[in-house]
């Protein structure tokens, strides 16, 4: 099987310009409403490439904030949530009484975001806030909004700036739809 029996057609949504200026905005939007010192908790894997802009955002902007890692699927290999939420990879940190802010890269049906911010709520955080890069309200299944939203898009597979399919696409600078065969 050659490199090309994997290729998909891509049409650019938001650029890689479109996308620094709201991560810049969205960094100034949480120091904002939370000046302190934040545990940023990102939610590997599709947020990565946001989720590091966006610490370097938060800095540039004045805040100082820890970072830790959870992994939380859904997908597998396919472009549909199973809709069972799977811990892969716990954090380090201990999240009591802190500020957490949990970084991720969709909102769709809403399970992994209501699922992590329900653990961090166990966890005995002391504020737990959603800044997710992407929101297809549409596509909900579970009564939960992101206090932050890099931009709502509509039900499309999107891939690139972190986001994959299966596995593929994830470093593009910029966000593309996948267009169908």
């Amino acid at each position: 099987m050659s490199p090309s029996d994997h290729q998909h057609a891509i049409n650019t949504l938001f650029s890689t310009d479109d996308i620094a200026e709201r991560v810049d905005a969205l960094a100034r939007e949480i120091i904002a409403d939370e000046p302190g010192d934040i545990l940023v908790v990102v939610i590997l894997k599709g947020s990565f490439v946001f989720a590091a802009d966006l610490i370097r955002a938060l800095e540039r902007n004045g805040a100082s904030a820890q970072v830790d890692f959870v992994t939380l699927s859904s997908y597998g290999m396919g472009t549909e949530s199973s809709g069972k939420v799977n811990l892969t990879h716990d954090l380090s940190e201990d999240v009591t009484g802190r500020a957490v802010l949990l970084v991720d890269d969709i909102l769709e049906s809403g399970r992994t975001i209501a699922f992590a911010v329900e653990t961090m709520r166990e966890r005995r955080a002391a504020s737990v806030k959603t800044c997710l890069l992407l929101d297809k309200p549409t596509q909900r299944k579970v009564d939960i909004e992101a206090d932050y939203v890099g931009f709502t898009i509509d039900p499309e597979f999107v891939v690139g700036y972190g986001l994959d399919l299966a596995k593929r696409y994830r470093g593009l600078p910029y966000i593309g739809i996948v267009q169908s065969e």
